[in-house]
């Protein structure tokens, strides 16, 4: 699609509404084996598994979650494979053409910071490989830098510089790789899944684990109840459900590429609850057996390969876990701050340049490791900042706008979406509140009930997209003045 009388300020190549569609289901199936098989979506799954206190409720748990998770990407993705934009400039509609600047800026800086967590696990994994060797061992344990062993930082710039090169011609690229990475993973979690049923002798849906254990694992997660209770599973789908929020937003970077609704539904059919349930199942069934084997809860893969007798099998673990994780970090934590820091300053930044800056972050993120901790705190966390901004969106996509969007006019300066000077007070005023109930509050006061944090991520969309329907409906109501 053409766009005549664009402004410089808001359009570039790599902004465009997508041209070539050849995104088929196995693209988009591939976008999600390659967000979710990764050291922290195999760790996130582990630790939700203690939650639920035995496989049953794990399987229900995690199956209602993915539903959700679903319906969610259908919506956001069909309003991809409709207009053909990319997140920030979806974002104009709601937000402004220059107000769209600040949700991109949150979900890229949101992106730096998982971009950050995702290598720092995957050059953990080369870590643990190399530490068998006495040596290295020596090595890691005698020399430190920038708070980590020196051993640490070097694994993990080879891996922040190895992503670089895999976006260097752009979404092809970035198609090409996921779609033998995703599948390659896959393939070492059964096999190290069966590894450790066989030497443990059996292969059990049921969990051996103490209760007691299974209590000092989460007592510091702000998930309520007992492992094994209702409002346990209830925090474990709401968990699950959050740690894709980042992609709620930018779903559509991806889905712009998609020939068709259908195409869209069928990747997605098979990448979330089908491939979603049956890569928890693993997980799970790794947990059970790798307490069976070591008498002791390992949730990181890399500390299960770092126990394995074979060196060989322990390599072939360590650099699927990196491939694994340079999967996510390019699909997920690459690709929308290049649109996102591009959409900013179009005229200066490019797709690649956009994905080198959040890179740099990352790196800069690194000395502090604000990633470290339990999974479904940081997972909490960092998703509420973005439930606001979908409620937001997705209310004016489908109940304002009823899925018609003049895409020409996202490109203008002088169109629908100037509002206030580029900018929407209504949705501002929206996605603020919404902030304050889903970040501000449960995180940096006692104000709120423990269990607030868990849910964040709903009450962010929920009381962003209530308040924002409100405005939009009373405003439209007010007499235009001649």
């Amino acid at each position: 699609m053409t766009i005549k009388g664009a402004s410089p300020g808001l359009y570039n190549e790599d902004l465009a509404p997508a041209k070539v569609r050849n995104w088929g289901p196995f693209s988009i199936f591939n976008v999600w084996t390659s967000d979710v098989h990764s050291l922290w979506g195999y760790y996130l799954a582990a630790s939700l598994f203690l939650f639920c206190g035995g496989f049953f409720n794990f399987i229900i748990a995690i199956g209602i979650g993915s539903l959700i998770i679903y319906a969610l990407m259908n919506l956001v993705g069909y309003a991809g494979v409709k207009t053909g934009v990319p997140y920030p400039v979806l974002a104009r509609a709601s937000f402004g053409i220059w107000g769209a600047n600040v949700p991109a800026l949150v979900r890229a800086i949101v992106a730096c910071f998982w971009y950050g967590a995702q290598t720092a696990a995957a050059s953990g994994a080369i870590v643990a490989l190399l530490i068998r060797n006495e040596g290295m061992l020596a090595f890691h344990q005698n020399n430190h830098l920038l708070g980590h062993s020196t051993l640490e930082v070097i694994c993990f710039v080879v891996i922040w510089a190895l992503q670089l090169l895999i976006i260097q011609k752009g979404m092809e690229t970035v198609r090409r790789f996921q779609d033998w990475a995703g599948p390659a993973v896959w393939i070492m979690m059964l096999i190290l899944a069966i590894y450790l049923c066989v030497k443990s002798g059996k292969f059990a849906f049921t969990s051996d684990i103490p209760l007691d254990v299974l209590r000092e694992k989460t007592k510091d997660a702000g998930i309520p109840g007992d492992p094994g209770s209702w409002t346990a599973l209830f925090g474990v789908a709401a968990i699950w459900v959050t740690y894709f929020s980042a992609l709620y937003l930018n779903f559509c970077d991806f889905a712009r590429y998609a020939p068709d609704k259908a195409a869209l539904r069928k990747g997605n059919i098979w990448g979330l609850p089908v491939n979603l349930i049956l890569f928890s199942l693993v997980a799970g069934v790794t947990t059970i057996a790798a307490y069976d084997v070591y008498g002791e809860v390992l949730l990181h893969p890399d500390q299960i390969s770092a126990k394995f007798d074979s060196w060989f099998l322990a390599l072939l673990a360590a650099l699927t876990f990196a491939v694994a994780t340079l999967g996510i970090n390019v699909v997920a934590n690459f690709v929308s701050p290049a649109f996102d820091f591009s959409n900013v300053f179009p005229r200066q930044i490019d797709f690649k340049k956009g994905g080198y800056i959040a890179a740099l972050i990352a790196l800069i993120l690194y000395p502090f490791a604000p990633w470290e901790g339990s999974a479904a705190s940081f997972v909490g966390i960092i998703g509420a900042t973005m439930g606001p901004i979908f409620g937001v969106m997705m209310v004016d996509y489908y109940l304002i706008r009823k899925g018609e969007v003049d895409v020409e006019a996202l490109y203008r300066e002088d169109g629908e979406f100037r509002f206030q000077g580029g900018w929407h007070v209504n949705a501002f005023i929206a996605a603020g509140i919404g902030a304050v109930f889903s970040s501000i509050l449960p995180n940096f006061t006692n104000w709120l009930p423990v269990w607030w944090g868990v849910y964040g991520w709903f009450f962010g969309v929920a009381i962003a997209g209530v308040i924002y329907y409100i405005l939009r409906s009373a405003s439209a109501a007010v007499p235009v003045k001649a």
